[in-house]
């Protein structure tokens, strides 16, 4: 049964595309008789795209050809460069700027004797039967020629690309959106090329096609599928496969490389530990506390002389006269010298005073620099703009009576002329009025600023006034303070005059000799004292050395368990990590071998290896075709990989819902091609025939023009 396939245009937006197959349905009943697309076997609708006629010219050397398919399966015939793949680039170049490498810089433009001959279009066009209607695309690929102003010949700029849609010229955007509702670019190159899936798409790419087509299995359904797996889900703890794999590797490399460390630093350690073999650790012990013991009774001795009882009587009483000349100072200085005090700190208060006003009046000069300057500046700028508005007000309107067109050089109409010269003076004059009118808004800003300026100016001289009459009553309070301190210092009596204090300062020197005498005669015998201690501390730090090195053996011995224990404890986990990659491993291999039978059943002919086992026992992501157990990378003749690559467009036709014209290129190497419900293009090699020759389905031959 064929159902009207009226409802893709409903559901679709209004695009101007829609509006194309609008065009395409009312234009006559035939279209709308014909407009009828098939039903698969699971009941969807499948949308297909069948080539009725295919037209080159001047395309990549080839002067003209004319395919005239009908939308049937034929064979092209032709020997060596007689344009076949052409037939299949020019066809792809149409729809996606593209040839059948998937190249978009390819060369176009024709040849003779290696250089290009210029002025050509290039065009390809052809006619499609589009689920029951024809739809015409054209595309023209021109040079472009531009003659420059006073050049004599036109100048290669270029290139311009046009479009049509059934005839009518469009836009790029219109013309793409129209290819793209019908049909994804990628989509249609895997169902149109048997070569482009196994040679063109790269097999990460090839593998999400597969599992899309096929669907993915879930890791439950593996992980149930094989009970070995059971502990799986504990051990990934909500991580995927891939995650869980690469932090096992992390994981993995970084154990190695600490279990590689530990033998050296274990070498390392017993390399470093000291021998203690002749070597009595108590009988060290018990030495070095004789020597403490010796030490600390000499700093006694020490201790002792400069403790004696007659140095620190004397210093004792150097305290007290020290104490007595503090008090006869301070009575001798409470009265004569309190107002000389008083003075000094009003004169300095004043002077302080002075400094702040006469600051005060340099800022005063400062600002009455800055404001002239700027009136200076402003009067300036005013005399400029007197001359801008005399210079600006003097311009007169000038015209010129020979008006010619600037594109041929011809005189213009007279009243052309009129109007052109009314429209000049018209745009002169008010040109004039705003520029006078833009310097007079300038001027007057100008003065506004000056008087400004000025006024400031004469708020700042009061105010300099005011402060120089403050200065002169500072200066003259100062000279007067400066006077009775000068009168009070000479009153005062030094403290050195007084005759308790010189008495007492006597007494002091006097018992500081005495003490000085005292101390020679015992610093000699500290001295001697101090040598022996010095040597008995060197023979102790021996010692301690010697005893030390039993406290870093014992370290060292502690940490070798350490790093004993370390490496048996990394490689326990070195083996829970092989434990758990191998069930990583028998995850990937399992959903694997269940993915290669699910997408195999897919396919007629062609199968798939997903994986692929390493060296190491790993597995490896692929996605290798084979037939018959034969890789189609290597060992796959040329037939079998033409045959497998149209298994694999039927099974993919049926996937996305489309069919289209499928190019088969080298066809002359397979003898018979498998069946498939799609329109086929074979191109075949054939040395007799040196014009492209046609054989349809049906046997009618034809010549390709």
């Amino acid at each position: 049964m064929s159902t009207l396939n009226l409802s893709y245009l409903n559901k679709t937006k209004d695009t101007p595309a829609k509006r194309v197959w609008v065009k395409h349905l009312l234009i006559s009943s035939k279209s709308i008789i014909r407009g009828f697309t098939l039903i698969n076997k699971e009941g969807n609708a499948l949308k297909e795209i069948r080539l009725l006629n295919l037209s080159l010219r001047n395309f990549k050397g080839v002067k003209n050809i004319i395919i005239d398919a009908s939308g049937e399966s034929m064979k092209v015939y032709g020997d060596n460069a007689t344009g076949k793949t052409t037939l299949f680039d020019g066809f792809l170049w149409l729809l996606f700027d593209k040839d059948s490498q998937n190249k978009k810089d390819f060369a176009i433009k024709t040849l003779s004797g290696g250089q290009v001959i210029h002025n050509l279009e290039h065009s390809v066009e052809a006619t499609f039967q589009v689920d029951g209607h024809k739809l015409t695309l054209k595309k023209v690929f021109s040079e472009k020629w531009t003659k420059k102003r006073g050049a004599v010949q036109a100048e290669f700029t270029g290139h311009t690309t046009d479009y049509y849609i059934d005839g009518v010229p469009s836009k790029k955007k219109e013309y793409d959106g129209l290819i793209s509702e019908l049909v994804d670019e990628d989509v249609f190159k895997l169902i149109t090329s048997p070569s482009y899936f196994n040679e063109q798409v790269k097999w990460q790419d090839r593998r999400k096609v597969l599992l899309e087509i096929c669907g993915d299995i879930s890791d439950d359904e593996v992980i149930t599928g094989n009970q070995s797996l059971v502990k799986l889900p504990d051990i990934l703890a909500g991580r995927s496969i891939e995650n869980h794999r690469k932090v096992i590797a992390a994981r993995r490399s970084e154990i190695n490389k600490e279990i590689d460390k530990i033998p050296v630093r274990i070498s390392e350690i017993n390399h470093n530990m000291p021998s203690l073999d002749r070597v009595d650790k108590e009988s060290l012990v018990s030495e070095i506390s004789c020597i403490n013991a010796e030490i600390d009774d000499k700093m006694t001795q020490i201790s002792s002389i400069r403790n004696g009882k007659a140095i620190a009587d004397k210093q004792t009483r150097i305290q007290q006269i020290e104490m007595d000349l503090l008090q006869i100072k301070r009575t001798h200085e409470s009265g004569s010298k309190e107002h000389v005090y008083q003075l000094r700190a009003r004169l300095q208060e004043e002077e302080s005073n002075l400094k702040i006003i006469q600051r005060d009046i340099e800022n005063l000069k400062q600002q009455k620099r800055y404001n002239d300057d700027n009136i200076k500046r402003i009067e300036a700028q005013l005399e400029q703009l007197r001359q801008d508005w005399h210079t600006v007000n003097d311009q007169e309107f000038t015209h010129t009576e020979a008006c010619e067109c600037p594109a041929c050089g011809q005189g213009l109409p007279e009243e052309q002329v009129t109007d052109a010269k009314e429209k000049a003076l018209s745009q002169f004059n008010l040109k004039k009025a705003k520029q006078l009118e833009e310097v007079k808004a300038k001027g007057k800003r100008g003065k506004e600023q000056k008087e400004h300026f000025l006024s400031e100016n004469e708020k700042l001289a009061k105010e300099y006034e005011k402060l120089n009459g403050q200065v002169a009553a500072k200066q003259e309070l100062a000279v007067k303070l400066e006077t009775q301190l000068h009168q009070a210092e000479s009153l005062v009596v030094d403290v050195t005059e007084n005759s308790d204090y010189v008495s007492k300062l006597q007494e002091k020197q006097a018992i500081q000799t005495e003490i000085s005498s005292l101390q020679q005669m015992a610093e000699q015998s500290i001295m001697d004292i101090q040598t022996e201690i010095i040597s008995l501390k060197s023979k102790r730090d021996q010692l301690q050395s010697e005893v030390g090195k039993f406290a870093y053996a014992q370290q060292s011995e502690k940490r070798i368990e350490e790093l004993e224990t370390e490496q048996k404890y990394l490689a326990a986990e070195f083996e829970k990590l092989e434990e758990e990659l191998y069930l990583t491993e028998e995850f990937i291999r399992s959903k694997v071998n269940m993915l290669e039978e699910k997408i195999n059943s897919r396919f007629k002919y062609a199968r798939f290896k997903l994986f692929e086992q390493q060296i190491n026992g790993g597995l490896q992501e692929v996605c290798e075709t084979l037939y018959q157990g034969v890789p189609y990378s290597s060992g796959l003749n040329n037939a079998a990989k033409i045959n497998v690559g149209l298994d694999i467009i039927n099974t993919l036709s049926e996937h996305f819902q489309f069919r289209a014209p499928i190019f088969v290129d080298n066809a002359e190497a397979v003898t018979q091609l498998i069946d498939t419900n799609s329109q086929v293009i074979s191109l075949v090699v054939s040395e007799k025939d040196k014009v492209l020759r046609i054989e349809k389905q049906h046997g009618e031959m034809k010549e390709a023009i």
